[in-house]
């Protein structure tokens, strides 16, 4: 499919990707992770896999990510769940299955609290909810908090570009929407799949997920030699079939 593009209510304009249903009832939606966009390999098999299921499909690219306009250091966790939203309710329609990648994770889980009558299900990759505050923070040096905190942002080293800026903004509005510390009020089937030499989210981070999600539909599923991104062959496998039992699930 080819990128298109539309003006979100708050003004940004965002790329994405959208096929509608041919045969089934069901959307599924990708949610990107922090700092990737809708080009990736799993994405992009997935929609694959979506069309040829006769399943929507729906991809797009954060503010300040990947095609869409903005600066990523202008980003917080409230305008990408503002633009998950935006993209949701503009380029989809019925029930919607949530796939969310990292950082994807907390975005579907938000979305999932804020739209909980078009949500029928989500697939969560490596889900990192609340990861600005309890996981990117405390591997800050003092020195790093300190300079977040008067100068408004920090460089962060990255093992896989050059290092991008951190700013007082995203940890702090980051703080505003922590769903970890109390039961999370979803009812729907949920899958999690978790790599566990995962360097990134600790697989013990998404673990949690279990106890604090109230649905009793829930499947963690955890792959021994696994890393963060479950890019391989087989993770993808496992994605795809993983994503077909839950569209079983959410028409049962």
């Amino acid at each position: 499919m080819t990128t298109s593009y539309f003006t979100s209510p708050d003004g940004r304009r965002l790329a994405y990707r959208a096929s509608a249903p041919t045969g089934s009832p069901l959307t599924f939606v990708w949610l990107s992770g922090f700092k990737s966009d809708m080009s990736g390999t799993k994405v992009t098999e997935l929609e694959a896999w979506a069309r040829t299921a006769g399943h929507g499909f729906l991809a797009f690219d954060y503010s300040g990510h990947g095609e869409s306009d903005g600066a990523f250091e202008d980003g917080t966790i409230s305008a990408w769940r503002a633009d998950a939203l935006a993209a949701i309710d503009a380029h989809t329609s019925g029930p919607v299955i949530l796939v969310g990648s990292s950082m994807g994770g907390w975005m579907a889980l938000l979305t999932a609290l804020a739209r909980p009558a078009r949500v029928a299900g989500l697939v969560l990759i490596a889900p990192a909810p609340d990861f600005t505050e309890k996981l990117m923070w405390p591997e800050f040096s003092p020195d790093a908090q300190a300079e977040i905190m008067e100068k408004g942002f920090t460089l962060r080293p990255s093992d896989y570009d050059e290092p991008y800026t951190i700013t007082r903004n995203l940890i702090e509005d980051g703080r505003t929407w922590q769903i970890l510390d109390a039961p999370i009020q979803i009812d729907v089937p949920v899958r999690i799949l978790q790599g566990k030499e995962d360097a990134d989210v600790p697989w013990r981070h998404a673990e949690r997920l279990v106890d604090t999600i109230t649905s009793s539909d829930l499947i963690f599923t955890l792959i021994k030699d696994g890393d963060h991104r479950l890019s391989r062959d087989q993770d993808i496998a496992r994605l795809k079939a993983t994503c077909a039992d839950i569209a079983h699930a959410a028409k049962a």
